[in-house]
């Protein structure tokens, strides 16, 4: 990289550490002016995962927070935002610059495999900031008051005092500068999230509640907080009765451009790194999520990507975001689908787009209810997008594609691993047993029953059933398989072969057929190309003498195998 250009923040979500150390910056500030204009108490942001959460809320700490260090001066925060929308704004905003006590959390670290350490690593971030604010413990009059403070701090504090210390603190925080508190809870769902995978979601559900319920719904220490995750927390599961809360999802036009950059915003970054000429690749990957009505990149990808592009020009797109996400959701969808799920998941990667009702009220809780609950998660969480809206009745229909090439790779990748994951635990004797005896019938019908549960990402072209059976006849552990398909030198699809040359060989040639009147024709295609192109001479210069040819042609979910 040039050295006139700045450095990119990756992995760097401190607002502070990104302007001190200069580093390439989208302005988001003018977020502080909408929530300062909408005046909302409790303010939930659900966006998915890396689209800049984490340094937003450490923006609005820094902007708002009325910061001391160690000695007790007052730390000016201000230079921070030198040159940024937010002190164009106006002198109203720049007013409440510096005025409040700031409680800041974020939970990711309670991904955790059991409860009791995804608890620990929750009260560890909590002792944390109660240690950050530790100057404070002197201006609070009662005892009872700083033991508990010093107790929470040093995690000696029991589960009832843990459930309420987001208030406690906040409440101490008012004692001592006589304002009240701005809460900022970061990825509030990481531990829900985690908490439904691992098998404990009842356990952390609860916990959550009651730290939330005390510091959101009766705390009278509260300013206003921002809250981010993925999903809605509902009413019913977390905050019971809890009226002011201002649910801010993907559907809404609120907050639309401030998580994700606009075209705008990526076209200035690729003009500054001079990479102008990688814009629509930039769009084909990482453009295409619809906050509202506006259309966003996702930002981590796009730092990411210009990173490699402003080193080598010439460097292609990667699909950084599946790198970041568990993906625990598109896995369960494609391992619960049944045929006509599986339909709808190979329209999408095709191009193509379903129709499905959506709620915003989903829990986690709710994944194992039924297949549209899984889709909804999709939506929120980013796996796929809104191409079209409709209301019927009280229900909100989505037309739901998937946004860019990075998320069609998460898909097929996904499918892949759980091809092979399944195609291990099944006993394919009877295919291999088949094709040593040249029962093409049996094999065929075989073959015809794996496929019908697959899940296609090619449109079914010869690559997709290349796979397929490659997937299948590589758990054959007497023999050895090798694929040709890639080097694309013109030499036999599949060879299955013992180890000794006095065994067995069977050469594989693949094809598609154009219908299934096709399929007699495709197969004798294959066969004459074996012969034609002497895809046998190899093996038997090699020593095989008893060598099986077959023809293997597919059309859709049906197939025919021919030998020769």
């Amino acid at each position: 990289m040039q050295q006139q250009y700045k450095p990119l923040p990756i992995g760097v979500d401190d607002f502070k550490k990104i302007i001190v150390h200069d580093y390439f910056y989208v302005d988001k500030t003018l977020l502080v002016k909408e929530l300062l204009d909408k005046k909302g108490d409790v303010n939930l942001f659900m966006r998915p995962r890396r689209f800049g959460k984490t340094l937003s809320l450490s923006m609005l700490r820094y902007y708002f927070e009325k910061e001391y260090d160690r000695e007790g001066n007052i730390v000016d925060n201000s230079s921070l935002f030198h040159g940024l929308s937010i002190r164009r704004a106006g002198e109203k905003y720049q007013k409440e610059m510096g005025q409040y006590p700031v409680v800041f959390l974020t939970l990711k670290s309670a991904k955790q495999p059991d409860f009791p350490m995804a608890y620990g690593a929750i009260k560890e971030a909590i002792a944390c900031e109660y240690r950050r604010h530790s100057r404070i413990l002197e201006l609070l009059p009662e005892e009872g008051e700083r033991k508990k403070f010093q107790e929470i701090a040093n995690l000696g504090a029991g589960r009832e005092d843990f459930n309420s210390s987001l208030q406690f603190l906040s409440q101490c925080l008012e004692k001592a500068y006589g304002r009240r508190a701005v809460i900022l809870i970061d990825e509030y769902d990481v531990p829900l999230e985690n908490a439904y995978f691992a098998g404990f979601y009842g356990e952390m559900t609860s916990f959550i509640r009651s730290l939330f319920d005390s510091a959101l719904k009766t705390n009278l220490s509260l300013e206003f907080a921002v809250v981010t995750g993925c999903l809605r927390i509902t009413r019913e599961s977390i905050f019971t009765g809890l009226n002011n809360l201002n649910m801010i999802s993907v559907l809404s036009d609120l907050y639309a451009e401030y998580f994700g950059f606009t075209q705008k915003e990526v076209d200035e970054a690729l003009r500054f790194y001079g990479r102008e000429g990688k814009r629509e690749v930039m769009k084909r990957w990482y453009d295409g999520y619809r906050f509202g009505s506006a259309e966003v990149y996702n930002p981590w990808s796009v730092i990411k990507y210009i990173q490699d592009i402003a080193e080598n020009e010439n460097y292609l797109p990667r699909p950084y975001w599946a790198n970041t996400s568990s993906n625990n959701i598109v896995k369960t969808l494609v391992e619960k689908a049944d045929i006509s799920v599986k339909e709808e998941i190979e329209k999408l990667i095709g191009g193509g787009a379903v129709e499905k009702a959506v709620h915003e009220e989903v829990t986690y809780g709710d994944m194992d209810g039924n297949q549209d609950n899984l889709w909804n998660f999709l939506f929120f969480t980013g796996y796929l997008k809104k191409v079209e809206e409709r209301i019927e009745g009280r229900t909100i229909r989505l037309k739901l594609a998937i946004p860019n090439e990075e998320v069609r790779y998460i898909y097929e990748n996904t499918i892949i691993n759980w091809f092979r994951e399944r195609i291990k635990k099944e006993d394919l004797s009877l295919l291999y047993r088949s094709l040593e005896e040249g029962d093409c019938q049996a094999a065929g019908e075989i073959i015809a029953s794996h496929l019908a549960g697959t899940i296609s990402f090619y449109d079914y072209a010869e690559n997709f059933y290349h796979g397929f059976m490659l997937g299948m006849l590589s758990q054959a552990d007497r023999y050895i398989v090798r694929s040709n398909r890639e080097s694309g030198n013109g030499r036999y699809d599949i060879v299955m072969k013992t180890p000794s040359r006095r065994g067995l060989a069977i050469l594989i040639e693949l094809k598609a057929a154009l219908s299934m009147d096709d399929l007699e024709k495709a197969c004798q295609r294959g066969l004459s190309q074996i012969e034609e192109m002497g895809y046998g001479r190899e093996l038997q210069e090699d020593g095989y003498r008893n060598i099986k040819r077959y023809a293997v042609a597919f059309y859709k979910k049906d197939c025919e195998v021919m030998g020769g």
